[in-house]
């Protein structure tokens, strides 16, 4: 399966250039939700001495990436107001801004990007996929990391009976259109990584027959994110609740790798650093 995906050779990150030329492992970005109300640690990090001890511990388990989202997109949620999604992000960003890893900013306001942006962050990684006015323009001017997400519907009503007639080629089909939207703007294609949202508009059937031909996301020149975790899907699967989903996470965050995907979006940080290294090991006896 993996034999048939093109493998991209960097991409480029704000700071960071990641060079798959010259590296197996994908790359594993810790989630920091700074909000109450998320579906999975909605509140445990929403004060910023909190965040930012998460932050380190991830970073100390071996994340490569940490993800600062600031407003939930869990169904059902309501649009966050601008002035209180920067109040619960930037100074988050500001203390991480100078990592020894990756910062990404979870939004799809052009403010909260073009502030991010300004401030060195190196990822955006927007829902939205950049449709949003002027979201484009906020990050054409630089070189952070760019991450575009399919998403049906908003989040209010993406889990209302949500339809493809094929979900893989729509989906690919999407994310393709998007990119070929941004690169008309001028940002280059090795900024570009593609996600096609696990959980934003998609039954658990749409889900599994995504992860079962992720591999079909994978036939373009840019990395492909796997957004997995704790999942309503795999609880659906499982039966187990959010707080004890890891072991359904990290099988998915595998089969995905197996797959082709070279980003790992991830809550469970450690497990998943574990998990890799021993799927990097049997690459190096093939």
């Amino acid at each position: 399966m993996s034999k048939q995906n093109i493998t991209p050779v960097a991409w480029r990150c704000g700071r960071f250039l990641f060079d798959w030329s010259q590296r197996r492992a994908p790359i594993v970005m810790g989630i920091l939700n700074v909000t109450p109300d998320s579906f999975s640690d909605g509140g445990q990090f929403a004060h910023r001495d909190a965040a930012l001890r998460h932050a380190d511990e991830m970073i100390a388990q071996g994340a490569e990436m940490i993800d600062v989202g600031g407003e939930s997109s869990r169904p059902g949620s309501e649009p966050l107001a601008l002035q209180e999604e920067l109040d619960r992000v930037m100074p988050i960003l500001e203390v991480l801004k100078d990592a020894p890893v990756a910062i990404s900013v979870d939004t799809y306001k052009a403010k909260v990007m073009r502030a991010a942006v300004d401030l060195g962050i190196d990822c955006v990684n927007d829902i939205w996929a950049f449709r949003q006015p002027h979201a484009i323009e906020a990050v054409a001017n630089s070189q952070c990391g760019v991450m575009l997400m399919h998403m049906q519907k908003d989040p209010a009503t993406m889990q209302f009976d949500p339809h493809y007639e094929d979900v893989v080629a729509e989906v690919n089909g999407f994310l393709m259109e998007r990119c070929v939207a941004l690169e008309d703007e001028g940002i280059a294609r090795e900024r570009l990584a593609i996600d096609p949202g696990f959980g934003f508009g998609k039954t658990v059937e749409h889900n599994m027959t995504m992860l079962a031909h992720f591999h079909k996301f994978c036939m373009h020149d840019m990395p492909v994110v796997a957004g997995l975790s704790r999942k309503s899907s795999l609880g659906a699967i499982t039966g187990k609740d959010t707080q004890h989903r890891q072991t359904a996470s990290v099988a998915a965050a595998l089969m995905a790798l197996e797959r082709g995907a070279k980003i790992l979006r991830v809550h469970d940080v450690s497990e998943t650093i574990d998990a890799v290294k021993i799927w990097v090991a049997t690459q190096d006896c093939l």
